[in-house]
C-alpha cells in the first residue's frame, strides 16, 4: 500500500515512551545494490531522458548513462580500482557524476563525495581519512574511452556504497559508512511518500556529494525513471526561469531557496511538489510558498547523514503541516527522550562511522536508537516538529531559547534576506541571543531588535545584530554557527564559543 492512512500510528515502548511508526506500508529492505536498482530502471526506460542540464539544456538518456557507467568501470578497473576501494569525487552536479559513481559501485567500490567548495586541506583530510584510491575532479572523455569487456562480478548488498562525511552531533567530520542495503532501502522509503514517476522532472540542486543530493534527489529519481534537471552552479536570476523552461514538477531545495519561490513572478503550473530539507523551515515561509503555489503540495523532510538522509518526509499530495518536518518514514520508529531529543531507529541507519567505534556507540545506543541531537516533538497526528539542535540551544537565565525560532521570526521581516542566531556569553544572563543578518533592503539593528521584541518573551529578545553579506552554510543548507562564532571573536567581539 503506497497511499498514506489518515494519520500516523503510535505504540507504547517497554520503557513507557510513545513510539511513532509510519503510516505507509513497509518497503523491502536491501536485497540488491544501488547500481542494479538503476540497471532495472534502464531496462524499463532506456530511451527516456535521465538528465538534462538546467542551464544549457543538454540531455542524456538512461541507456547512455548505463553505457557510460560501464565505460567508467572499465577505465577504473584498468587502473587497478576494485572491490573495497574508495573513489573520491569532487565535481558539480552533472550527469557524469552519476555515471562515475555507478561505475565505481559496479566494481564493488565506494564513493566519497567532496563538496566543490572544499579547501585543499579539507580535500586532503577526507582523502586521507577515507583512504581513497583515486580523486576525480576533471570529468572528461578519458573516463569513458574504454568499452567494458571484463565480465561483471556480483557485488554484495552489504558492501559499502557511499562514504559521506558528517560531524554528527559534534566534533570533526567523520566518514559515514552507508551500504547498498541502507542506500537502496532509503530510496524505497522516499518513493513511498513522494511517489515519483517517469513523467516527473526533478530539480537536482542539492550537491550530489551530500546525502540530500545523492539519496533524496539523485537516487529516488534514477530508481523511478524520472528526469533530473541538474544545476552545476546556482544562479538566483535564472532559478525560476529554469524551473519554467524545463517544466520541473518536483522541487527539492534547502531553505535559503524558498524565498525565491515565495516571490516567484511565474505561477509554475508544472510544479506539483516542493520539498525543503537540510535545515528547519519556518512555518511562515512554508505558508508563503504554499499560498504562491496553491496547485502544489509544500512540505519539508528531516534526517541525518547517519540515517541516509531519511527520518521523516512530506507526502506527494498533502505536503506537511506548516512548520512540521512531515511524518515518519516506512520501516522506521521515532520517539522523544525525556530531554526532548528525537531518537530514530530503522534499516536506513548507517553501518557506523569509519574506524570510529567509540563515536558510533555514542550516536547509536545498544538498542539501535540513533540519538539525533535534534530537539523536537510529535503531535497527536504523528507530525514531527524539529525545534532545534540540542547543542545549539541558548540558555538565558536558565531559560531555553531555540535559535531556529528566532531565525524563523526574523526571516519574516521584509528587509531580511537570511539570518542566523547564536548565543553570546553574558556575565549577567549566562548567554544572550545575537543575530547575524544579511539584508535585501535598508534597515537598522534597532528596528530588527524591536521587531523581535514585540513578538517573543523577554528572555528571547535579540541583544545584538551584526550585518553580514551572507550566512555561511553547509552544501545542504545548514548554518555554520561555529564559523559565525569564530568571525565574531576575530572581529574583537566576546568569544562566542
Amino acid at each position: 500500500m503506497n497511499e498514506p492512512t489518515a494519520r500516523g500510528r503510535a505504540q507504547t515502548a517497554q520503557r513507557g515512551d510513545t513510539v511513532w511508526t509510519s503510516r505507509y506500508a513497509p518497503v523491502e529492505v536491501g536485497g540488491t545494490t544501488f547500481h542494479e536498482l538503476v540497471a532495472a530502471t534502464v531496462a524499463r526506460h532506456g530511451d527516456r531522458v535521465a538528465f538534462v542540464d538546467g542551464a544549457g539544456g543538454r540531455e542524456l538518456s538512461y541507456a547512455t548513462l548505463a553505457d557510460r557507467a560501464d565505460r567508467v568501470a572499465a577505465t577504473l578497473a584498468a587502473s587497478g580500482f576494485g572491490a573495497g576501494d574508495v573513489l573520491a569525487l569532487q565535481a558539480p552536479n552533472m550527469a557524469p557524476w552519476a555515471g562515475i559513481a555507478l561505475g565505481a559501485m559496479s566494481l564493488g567500490g565506494a564513493v566519497t563525495g567532496i563538496p566543490v567548495t572544499a579547501t585543499a586541506d579539507e580535500v586532503k583530510r577526507q582523502m586521507t581519512d577515507s583512504r581513497a584510491a583515486l580523486l576525480v575532479r576533471e570529468i572528461g572523455e578519458a573516463l569513458i574511452a574504454r568499452p567494458r569487456t571484463t565480465p561483471r562480478h556480483a557485488v554484495e548488498p552489504e558492501a559499502t556504497a557511499l562514504l559521506p562525511y558528517s560531524s554528527g552531533t559534534s566534533g570533526l567530520p567523520k566518514g559515514v559508512v552507508i551500504t547498498h542495503v541502507q542506500l537502496v532501502t532509503a530510496v524505497r522509503q522516499i518513493l513511498r511518500g513522494i511517489r515519483l514517476t517517469p513523467d516527473d522532472a526533478v530539480l537536482a540542486l542539492a550537491p550530489f556529494s551530500h546525502v540530500m543530493g545523492f539519496v533524496i534527489t539523485l537516487g529516488s529519481a534514477l530508481a523511478a525513471g524520472a528526469r533530473l534537471v541538474t544545476v552545476p552552479r546556482f544562479d538566483p536570476a535564472d532559478f525560476i526561469p529554469m524551473l519554467e523552461r524545463h517544466r520541473v514538477s518536483v522541487v527539492i531545495v534547502p531553505p535559503p531557496v524558498l524565498p525565491l519561490l515565495a516571490r516567484s513572478p511565474s505561477d509554475l503550473p508544472d510544479v506539483q511538489l516542493i520539498v525543503s530539507g537540510g535545515a528547519p523551515l519556518g512555518a511562515e515561509l512554508q505558508q508563503a510558498v504554499a499560498e504562491r503555489f496553491p496547485h502544489a503540495a509544500v512540505g519539508q523532510g528531516w534526517g541525518l547523514t547517519e540515517t541516509s538522509a531519511c527520518g521523516t518526509m512530506p507526502d506527494r499530495e498533502l505536503g506537511t503541516v506548516p512548520g512540521s518536518a512531515g511524518r515518519v518514514m516506512p520501516n522506521t520508529e521515532l520517539r522523544v527522550s525525556d530531554a526532548g531529543e528525537l531518537l530514530l531507529r530503522g534499516p536506513q541507519t548507517m553501518r557506523g562511522y569509519l574506524d570510529r567505534p567509540d563515536a558510533t556507540a555514542e550516536l547509536i545506543d545498544a538498542d539501535g536508537w540513533v540519538h539525533t541531537g535534534d530537539l523536537g516533538r510529535v503531535d497527536a497526528d504523528g507530525n514531527v516538529f524539529v525545534v532545534d539542535r540540542l547543542k545549539e540551544l541558548i540558555k538565558v537565565n536558565a531559560l531555553q531559547v531555540a535559535p531556529a525560532e528566532l531565525e524563523a521570526l526574523l526571516g519574516t521581516h521584509p528587509a531580511v534576506a537570511e539570518c542566523a542566531v547564536i548565543g553570546r556569553p553574558d556575565e549577567r544572563c549566562g548567554e544572550v541571543p545575537v543575530a547575524f543578518v544579511a539584508t535585501r533592503a535598508e534597515v537598522d539593528a534597532a528596528a530588527l531588535m524591536a521587531f523581535v521584541a514585540e513578538r517573543v518573551a523577554p528572555h528571547k529578545h535579540i541583544r545584538e545584530v551584526r550585518f553580514v553579506e551572507a550566512i555561511p552554510r553547509t552544501p545542504a543548507g545548514k548554518i555554520l554557527r561555529r564559523r559565525l562564532r569564530d568571525e565574531g571573536a576575530a572581529a574583537g567581539q566576546p568569544s562566542y564559543v
